[in-house]
């Protein structure tokens, strides 16, 4: 059984949802926490966390009389404590405190910490069967078969958070899974679109920044101009819906006003349209199997004019093709795709290595991944972490060779 349900059987909601935010003082935290100051009479806030950020965890704390906060960051646990000094909020620090907010009995997680230290606070939330809105990646990208299989012993629900992948969650259930032809994740194509390849190559890191339709972290921008984001989005689709990558399509659209669509069997194609505005998959997931009022712009198609698309160039965005490669490879690549990228993105924020050499990184890692022979399937977190470690040693020990080639 499939953890992520493809019909909404439009089960009763509570009439109040206790919240968990994971992530809290991020970019997709601060949407979320926007979507419950919107409606405080159908939300409970039971914990939320942060990396380092004391001061605004606090100050949300406060705010949503949350019962836990933890902070990664241990060296900051005194000053939470003095931050909340009077209040009856519980303060933790550490990996076992962000694991903890991720146990505690909310009906609804949001999770959205970043990076590899997301996936066992996610699956703290996971073994308890609660419904998990789902923004980090890697708890797919690296542990993505174990992951789902977890959910679903556990009866959890997983609601993608993330726009395109939430975009085909609402178009499946269209129609039933032996139905499916394929689905159609659509891409911005990111500020270097129309670039040619000798231009990407040398792209700036204020360039790289200027992405033409979305605001989001620093990261996640630049892995949009790689189309690196895209390829990270190919892999997660595989997993949530039980996809072969063959029955994953990618399309450049720059309007970002179709999100994702799904080909059925009639060759109906189902899609979901919105402003691009993150608040409203997770406004979608918030209110799941209901529907609540969402903040973003309202869709205006005719002002609007024309919305375009072009099939995507694996020759001047290799990233994308590498994630393919990854996918179909399996036993810890796409683990190592992902790893080996943000090694190659925070080199390239250093000014260590060009735009261009972004992939080159990541391609020569995964070459070397598979050269050792190493490969199994991922059966815990426990060997998801231990993989994207020896990844990103590797990919940091080819980054100097690599930072030396030419294109």
């Amino acid at each position: 059984m499939s953890a992520v349900p493809l019909r909404n059987n439009k089960a009763a909601a509570s009439s109040v949802r206790s919240v968990t935010v994971l992530g809290a003082t991020g970019s997709i935290g601060d949407s979320t926490m926007d979507l419950l100051r919107a409606s405080p009479e159908r939300y409970r806030v039971e914990a939320l966390t942060a990396n380092g950020n004391v001061e605004a965890l606090a100050k949300l704390a406060k705010e949503f009389s949350a019962r836990f906060v933890a902070i990664a960051d241990t060296s900051k646990l005194a000053e939470l404590k003095d931050a909340l000094a009077g209040t009856s909020t519980e303060c933790g620090a550490g990996e076992s405190a962000v694991i903890e907010a991720g146990a505690r009995p909310a009906d609804w997680v949001m999770a959205a910490v970043s990076g590899a230290a997301g996936l066992k606070p996610a699956l703290a939330a996971v073994d308890r069967g609660a419904h998990v809105a789902l923004a980090n990646k890697e708890c797919l990208v690296c542990a993505g078969d174990f992951f789902m299989q977890r959910a679903a012993k556990a009866g959890a629900c997983i609601l993608p958070a993330d726009s395109e992948h939430n975009a085909l969650f609402q178009a499946l259930s269209s129609g039933n899974r032996d139905e499916l032809v394929r689905v159609i994740i659509t891409a911005s194509g990111g500020p270097f679109r129309a670039w040619k390849s000798a231009d990407i190559e040398q792209a700036t890191l204020a360039q790289a920044l200027k992405h033409p339709n979305w605001s989001m972290g620093q990261k996640i921008t630049i892995d949009s101009a790689s189309m690196m984001n895209k390829g990270l989005e190919v892999i997660e689709a595989s997993y949530l819906f039980a996809l072969t990558p063959d029955e994953i399509d990618v399309l450049v659209h720059p309007q970002s006003i179709i999100h994702g669509m799904v080909e059925f069997s009639d060759r109906s194609v189902v899609a979901q349209l919105g402003a691009p505005d993150m608040r409203t998959p997770i406004a979608h997931c918030l209110g799941w199997p209901d529907r609540i009022k969402g903040p973003a712009a309202k869709l205006d198609l005719a002002k609007i004019g024309q919305l375009t698309f072009e099939a995507p160039d694996f020759e001047r965005f290799p990233g994308l093709r590498l994630a393919y490669d990854a996918l179909r490879t399996g036993k810890g690549a796409t683990t190592v795709y992902n790893a080996a990228n943000e090694v190659a993105v925070a080199a390239f924020i250093a000014g260590q290595i060009r735009f261009g050499a972004i992939a080159r990184l990541v391609e020569a890692t995964l070459e070397d991944w598979i050269r050792t022979g190493n490969q199994a399937p991922l059966t815990s977190a426990d060997d998801a972490i231990s993989v994207d470690h020896v990844a990103r040693n590797r990919a940091a020990a080819l980054l100097p060779q690599i930072a030396l080639k030419a294109s």
